[in-house]
């Protein structure tokens, strides 16, 4: 009896040559079997590669019992998942976000902004309240009408307030009672050009009628004649005010004043100016002993230059021309980067100068900065430095150029250019 379906023989179903069995001993050919039928799941992702060791198990699970390749068992090295250490599977969670370079730029920039305009906010305020505001120029009385521009009377006094008797002998000041001014300067502030002129202190001048600063009583003009440094010693900067305005026509719109031991402290703090020295000199009185070319100047040299006029023929006349042009240094270097945006030099050097800075009660820091900045211009060639024009003397006291006189106040009232010479 032939069991083969289909009437196949055994030749077709045999071990023999070309047949499909596989040489089984059991009765039933294997051919016929019936194989079972399995679903395979299709695979998320392609197998991992081959590394040598086998397929990993958790392939080969998830492919024979239907579960889905890829199922996360543990955190792999590799920043995916694996079923056990694998190195391999896709990654899950937030992926990670290259830095945002432009908030942080932003930040920075914003975070920096904020510290420098409290710091300035800050400093604004400090240098405020440390300024003298202790002059009061609505004490002086006729005053001549304000022209364009501003105008300041910028004053060095031999003061020796503060300062102990080994300052006193190292700076060479002695120890004379009482306030005079050793350097009387007007600063014409305006659009075409700013001008330093220098009023020599034995200046011939009249004293006119003035209302005394502390008493407030009126005392009547008598035709005096003296040297313009006495109206100062006599009562004080309401009366140089009053006398210089009086004698010029000039109105003054801002006075400054700072003593011995503050200019010398300004110095120090700034850490010294450079000056170029045409030719060198010595003065026994004020200490001074300079070679000629550029030096650095201390506090204690600086005092001494400045004050320095038995050492010249011209005296005082060359003494305030010295004045001018340390004054212009001294600016600069205060107002230059290496001193503005350095803390470490810049508070000491203003809270020097503000200790002993006396100004008019309408003194801003804004108008401050100004005058500075002008006396920088002035020594940096884009202004004028000059002497006030004089015409001979009388009784040891210079006599201004009255023609000359009336024309510089004139160009300044109206805000011209600077034309007149003081030669």
């Amino acid at each position: 009896m032939n069991d083969w379906p289909d009437g196949r023989g055994d030749r077709q179903g045999g071990a023999g040559r070309g047949g499909y069995g596989r040489g089984s001993g059991s009765a039933r050919p294997e051919g016929a079997r019936v194989m079972p039928h399995v679903q395979r799941p299709v695979p998320q992702q392609p197998p991992p590669p081959y590394d040598g060791g086998g397929y990993d198990q958790s392939y080969n699970d998830g492919y024979n019992t239907g579960q889905v390749y890829g199922q996360p068992s543990g955190r792999g090295r590799g920043g995916g998942f694996d079923d056990g250490g694998g190195d391999y599977g896709p990654p899950t969670g937030s992926p990670v976000r290259p830095p945002n370079w432009g908030k942080r730029i932003k930040r920075t920039v914003l975070a920096v902004v904020v510290v420098v305009v409290v710091a300035s906010v800050g400093t604004y305020f400090w240098a405020d309240s440390k300024l003298h505001r202790d002059v009061d120029l609505s004490k002086v009385i006729d005053r001549p009408e304000a022209g364009d521009g501003t105008n300041y009377l910028i004053v060095g006094t031999d003061s020796r307030e503060g300062m102990s008797a080994e300052d006193k002998k190292k700076l060479h000041t002695g120890s004379a009672e009482g306030k005079r001014t050793d350097t009387m300067m007007i600063l014409h502030v305006g659009s075409n050009g700013d001008t330093l002129v220098s009023l020599p202190r034995d200046s011939n001048v009249e004293i006119p009628a003035y209302k005394g600063a502390e008493s407030g009583k009126t005392y009547p003009a008598t035709g005096r004649q003296t040297k313009l440094n006495a109206a100062y010693s006599e009562d004080g900067p309401t009366l140089l005010v009053r006398t210089v305005e009086a004698n010029t026509g000039l109105h003054i719109d801002h006075y400054a004043e700072i003593g011995f031991g503050g200019f010398a402290s300004i110095v120090d703090a700034v850490g010294g100016v450079e000056m170029n020295l045409k030719e060198g000199f010595k003065d026994k009185w004020s200490g001074a002993d300079f070679q000629k070319g550029k030096q650095t100047l201390d506090g204690q040299q600086a005092l001494a230059f400045v004050r320095t006029r038995h050492a010249f023929a011209q005296s005082d006349l060359q003494r305030t021309k010295n004045q001018q042009q340390f004054l212009g240094a001294l600016a600069h270097k205060v107002s230059s980067p290496g001193t503005v945006l350095n803390p470490f030099t810049l508070y000491p050097t203003m809270g020097a100068g503000l200790d002993s800075l006396t100004v008019d009660k309408d003194m801003s820091l804004f108008s401050l900065g100004k005058m500075f900045l002008a006396m920088k211009s002035v020594n940096g060639g884009d202004g004028k430095s000059m002497n006030m024009p004089t015409s001979g003397s009388v009784g040891g006291n210079l006599l201004w150029d009255k023609a000359k006189v009336k024309q510089l106040v004139d160009q300044f009232n109206n805000d011209e250019k600077v034309t007149v010479s003081s030669d």
